[in-house]
């Protein structure tokens, strides 16, 4: 097999492997951003306890990815400036996401980075860079029923339609 055979980090990175551990990184570094400013508008202590989970989650991925990314001589993604804390009744009410808001973003966004890990494991030639992502893929996991325990302990989960009852089949 020649340059694919062998330890996986001595072999060269595909187009795709680059790009998706590229918009890993860039996404796990607007996810800090962005998990910040919520933690900032957060009242639930539970979901704070979350929305940190997710901030390391973020910070470790952007970090991982970015030495896998400057291994290999790809510059990655800037990161961007750290928010300051903001006490939340210095945020006006119309302007506050609510923590319901907060817990029905993190899920959809946790359910897309599922999606994502498991593209990218599907793409991967390199094993080393389809292990990365089955980690996070897995540790996304476990937030994420954490996430949903949590939207149905606080009432927050808004099901789709359920089918009570069924059609007869005639």
């Amino acid at each position: 097999m020649g340059i694919l055979s062998g330890n996986p980090k001595d072999e060269p990175m595909h187009y795709g492997e680059i790009s998706n551990v590229w918009l890993a990184s860039t996404a796990a570094k607007g996810a800090i951003s962005c998990y910040q400013a919520y933690l900032n508008h957060a009242g639930d202590k539970d979901l704070k306890k979350i929305i940190e989970d997710l901030i390391d989650q973020a910070e470790l991925e952007s970090k991982e990815c970015d030495k896998l990314l400057t291994e290999n001589g790809i510059s990655p993604a800037p990161l961007l400036p750290e928010r300051p804390p903001v006490k939340l009744e210095d945020i006006p009410a119309g302007a506050r996401f609510t923590d319901p808001e907060i817990a029905a973003k993190i899920s959809a966004d946790t359910a897309v980075s599922l999606v994502a890990c498991s593209q990218v494991m599907g793409q991967s030639i390199r094993e080393d860079i389809g292990a990365l992502f089955a980690k996070y893929h897995a540790t996304k996991t476990a937030i994420g029923v954490k996430i949903l325990k949590l939207n149905k302990d606080k009432g927050w989960l808004i099901p789709p339609p359920l089918q009570v009852k069924r059609p007869d089949n005639a």
